[in-house]
């Protein structure tokens, strides 16, 4: 039996254009919408694969102000069983004071008899970048970590896990209590039901302050990459473009010679 603990974020739904806010510190969500990772989403469809496997439990956990309840609603509704919101201003917050949260909250629900066997975050956060929380996590808690990968199961007290690395795919095998990290592509996360949601209203969610004042994020400022120039080449008109079409294609690869 494994006790899974996720984490996730809320951010700003970066589908359409990125916007900063103005003095450069976060992305501006105030006309695109909020959503969590696609790290995220996997992340909290392994948990509940886990949970299910292993006769466990699959929890869910957010630092965030109030309107951060609605990704943990939304975990709710896809197959975690409980929450917990520690509600801040997530934005005074660096990786090193997210996790120091993360850890208390493991350590409070140990020490209350429903510890966390398991962590699964999001490999990088989608708003900022910062791929140090996992890490840090791990070292507050004493525990392995393994990062940046696609699958993960539970045998007999240990962790398989699996992706991509640089000399082909790679699986690590680690002791639970451990951190995972978690990247897009190795499940397809399933998305609420209409059932799914009218329950995930009815949880009871922990809420929680935070355990001391954050150091603050240590940030310069975030910086957009200048928008990529795109050229466009006109091959002609009607029927006598089709010799230029057919080279193209030839180019592309799309036809054979």
């Amino acid at each position: 039996m494994a006790d899974v603990l996720v984490c996730v974020k809320r951010v700003v739904d970066s589908s359409g254009e990125v916007v900063l806010t103005e003095d450069g510190q976060s992305v501006d969500g105030r006309y695109a919408g909020f959503t969590v990772s696609n790290h995220e989403e996997c992340a909290v469809e392994l948990a509940v694969q886990v949970a299910a496997a292993t006769g466990g439990s699959a929890s869910v956990v957010t630092l965030g102000d109030a309107d951060a309840v609605e990704q943990l609603r939304t975990a709710l509704a896809v197959g975690c069983t409980a929450a917990t919101h520690v509600e801040a201003d997530g934005s005074r917050f660096g990786p090193a004071d997210v996790a120091r949260e993360i850890a208390a909250v493991v350590r409070d629900h140990a020490a209350a008899g429903a510890g966390h066997d398991l962590v699964l975050l999001g490999n990088d956060a989608a708003d900022s970048g910062d791929f140090q929380v996992g890490i840090r996590l791990a070292y507050e808690l004493g525990w392995p970590v393994v990062n940046g990968v696609a699958t993960v199961s539970v045998e007999d007290g240990t962790v398989l896990a699996s992706g991509d690395g640089p000399d082909g795919h790679e699986t690590y095998r680690v002791p639970l209590p451990a951190v995972v990290t978690i990247l897009e592509g190795g499940v397809e996360p399933r998305y609420p039901t209409v059932p799914g949601r009218m329950k995930a209203k009815k949880v009871a969610i922990e809420q929680r302050s935070p355990s001391a004042e954050p150091a603050g994020p240590k940030r310069v400022r975030l910086l957009l990459p200048p928008p990529q120039p795109s050229d466009v080449q006109i091959l002609g008109k009607g029927a006598d473009a089709a010799p230029a079409v057919v080279d193209l294609l030839e180019r592309l690869g799309v036809l054979a010679r």
